[in-house]
């Protein structure tokens, strides 16, 4: 893990602040959906992209009532019927 120098605290309501020089290098925009993950003791973000319910596959993903699906398993349910 890098570590950018950059620090911040937690506020009342336990937000912090990403700066905008970081937000506009891994192109964060204002209400875009963040992933939070735990490992071990660090907490990880990540830009939040929707995958296949099949394969975790983020390409072309596109949602049939409510779940996601790529092309290539959309593909092999339409050759199953």
């Amino acid at each position: 893990m890098k570590s950018t120098g950059i620090v911040r605290k937690v506020d009342e309501l336990g937000r912090i602040v990403l700066p905008i020089e970081m937000r506009r290098t891994l192109d964060i925009a204002e209400k875009d959906a963040l992933e939070i993950y735990v490992d071990g003791e660090s907490i990880i973000l990540r830009k939040y992209q929707p995958t296949c319910i099949f394969c975790d596959n983020a390409r072309g993903v596109v949602s049939f009532k409510g779940k996601n699906i790529c092309p290539d398993c959309l593909a092999k349910l339409k050759s199953a019927f």
